[in-house]
């Protein structure tokens, strides 16, 4: 169990709440010849997999905040469970204020879920009919709804797909209007899981930029799971990671380097084919006169590996700085395997 950082919350600042939650799946085994069709017939096996293991943790109302962890860690178990997807074989869960099992349809008027990989969007029909359909079926006022479309028309460039088949739209822009009809009620928290899988440089920009902007505006509180590390630490002021179904830690980006050793990077372009050796580095790779080292700043100040640094001979360029927090998260899941 990693270092863990504790704020105290209130009740009624508390946007999520899950106390010791525990869920467990059933997976039966089945073979499809032999003895073993015959072994299946009459004395089944099943396998018990513990997707999440006793997990507690809180998020306060306007919390931006990043859920991590390895493939099958439980992060879409979680979010599945805080959108009333799924029950908890054990302890319990709030949201808003509510039970995600006794109060979902109420819970769903505040929530906005969206899964990278899933669209609520009518497939052969123009995007614009799905926001209408949305505004009709979930009864927004038509000032609320009329505020809305104006909001996310503008901040997510939409203009030119509303008469769009959502068939005909690339991931980019599906992604765009999927978010887009997910604000059209006004949530007060989102669940994202994996909202930038797939985008290109752009497309991923404009979705950082909007979420940003809604949280710190709006104060829109925001649970977003992601692989790609370096997206979340832009977007998110706070980390939960999970791992094995447990949480492993909670707190800042920065903690988590503190963990791992506050690694830094020193890239030295060599001239005239000087070999650089480092004593207080670790050679990552070298390429054509180019030499990138890892350094534990830790037990190896600056100042210490500056002052090796101005004593070689033959350096044209010198670059130092923090390795990239999907540099340190890499390292961390490869410890707890």
């Amino acid at each position: 169990m990693l270092k863990k950082e504790s704020t105290v919350i209130t009740q009624a600042d508390t946007a999520v709440s899950m106390d010791n939650v525990t869920k467990i799946f059933t997976q039966w085994q089945r073979e499809n010849a032999g003895k073993g069709l015959l072994k299946n017939l009459f004395k089944p096996q099943k396998k018990i997999i513990s997707a999440l293991d006793n997990v507690s943790f809180n998020v306060k109302r306007g919390e931006f905040v990043a859920y991590a962890g390895p493939n099958g860690a439980g992060k879409s178990t979680t979010m599945k469970l805080l959108a009333g997807m799924l029950q908890p074989t054990e302890g319990n869960i709030s949201v808003l204020g509510m039970s995600p099992d006794k109060d979902r349809i109420k819970i769903m008027r505040k929530l906005g879920v969206l899964f990278g990989n899933r669209t609520e969007l009518w497939w052969d029909h123009p995007v614009s009919q799905s926001f209408e359909w949305k505004k009709a079926v979930w009864n927004i006022p038509n000032a609320v709804y009329r505020k809305n479309l104006e909001m996310v028309i503008e901040l997510l460039d939409i203009e030119n797909l509303l008469k769009t088949f959502a068939r005909e739209l690339s991931l980019g822009q599906r992604m765009r209007a999927d978010l887009a009809m997910m604000l059209l009620h006004s949530p007060e928290l989102i669940l994202l899981d994996e909202p930038t899988l797939g985008l290109d440089v752009v497309a991923k920009r404009q979705m950082i930029d909007f979420l940003k902007r809604i949280n710190h505006e709006n104060d829109v509180t925001i649970i977003v799971t992601s692989h790609d590390m370096d997206d979340l630490e832009e977007m998110a002021q706070r980390i939960l990671m999970i791992s094995g179904g447990r949480i492993a830690y909670d707190g800042i980006f920065d903690g988590l380097r503190e963990i791992t050793g506050s690694p830094a990077r020193f890239v030295l372009t060599m001239d005239g084919g000087f070999v650089p050796s480092l004593e207080s580095g670790r050679l990552i790779s070298y390429e054509n006169g180019v030499y990138e080292f890892e350094a534990d700043i830790t037990k190896f100040p600056i100042r210490k590996l500056l002052r090796q640094l101005s004593d070689m001979d033959g350096i044209k360029d010198v670059e130092i700085h923090k390795a990239s927090i999907e540099h340190v998260i890499a390292g961390l899941y490869a410890s707890w395997k």
